[in-house]
């Protein structure tokens, strides 16, 4: 069955998949990229090779998630998956349902710090940055294999306050809201109650590791995340657009603090346009 790793893009997905690979996918909790490569994402061209379906066509893609997804589970195993689709329809066709998903973790951070993030990450500007996160339609997939892969990958992500209302309200699914703030000040408590949830939702019995949770926490620290990426490169990395290089994936991290970085124009929009979520989640 899958187990979804879900949020809105720049939250904090990929530092909590590190975290879950180190600790369920190695033997001492200490991480290394090649661990993260385990909880895959979805969907993927690898996931519809077996359908007859235009991946040039998006409504082809989406008209076969379901399917794919009951491939995905016929040995039913339990795996992992990142995704930043929301809980929801597109084209009238479901993302998942509570037949192929036994629960899921999302991952929820400040708008505020998301939107130096996504600047950052697609070169925008603060403009183009809250339109991008207030787009109801708002899309995403590879366009650098979209000549290859087509649509395969294509995620429908909405907007920052759909995305993450699609997911709290369903009740389809066992859920676990984490705020990124939360697992960043308390990493060790905080990412131990998703261990909990993880093993209580998937009935796994074993006693939780705190040597391990310890492991994973210390090996995946920002900093050491961060010299990882300039020594090695990071796989989730993307090319620039206007210059001849990847942009840095790990790029501020506690640093990014909107109370001194944000416009204060843009800091007034999200508390206004924002305002009952931000209340929600005490931000």
């Amino acid at each position: 069955m899958i187990f979804w790793i879900a949020s809105y893009p720049k939250s904090g997905n990929t530092w909590l998949r590190a975290l879950i690979s180190s600790y369920y996918y190695s033997n001492d909790g200490i991480f290394s990229e090649n661990l993260i490569k385990n909880i895959d994402q979805f969907p993927q061209k690898k996931h519809f090779v077996d359908f007859d379906y235009n991946p040039k066509i998006v409504a082809d893609t989406t008209r076969y998630w379901i399917k794919a997804q009951e491939k995905i589970n016929l040995d039913k195993k339990l795996r992992f998956f990142k995704t930043h689709n929301i809980f929801g329809q597109l084209n009238s066709q479901d993302f998942t349902n509570k037949e192929n998903s036994i629960g899921c973790i999302y991952v929820v951070r400040d708008p505020r710090n998301v939107i130096t993030s996504v600047k950052n990450h697609y070169e925008y500007d603060n403009e183009q940055a809250y339109k991008w996160m207030n787009n109801e339609k708002n899309y995403i997939f590879d366009v650098h294999n979209l000549e290859k892969d087509g649509y395969s990958d294509f995620q429908f992500i909405s907007s920052w306050k759909t995305n993450y209302k699609s997911w709290k309200i369903q009740k389809k699914i066992p859920i676990q809201i984490v705020r990124y703030e939360d697992l960043l000040n308390q990493t060790y408590a905080t990412f131990k109650v998703v261990i909990e949830f993880i093993n209580e939702v998937t009935k796994n019995t074993e006693k939780i590791n705190k040597d391990k949770i310890k492991n994973s926490v210390n090996s995946t620290l920002f900093d050491k995340l961060k010299n990882y990426e300039k020594q090695h490169g990071f796989s989730e990395a993307v090319e620039s657009k206007k210059e001849n290089k990847k942009i840095s994936f790990f790029n501020l991290g506690p640093k990014n603090d909107w109370k001194k970085i944000l416009d204060i124009k843009y800091q007034n929009l999200f508390n206004q346009n924002f305002s009952n979520e931000l209340k929600e989640l005490d931000y």
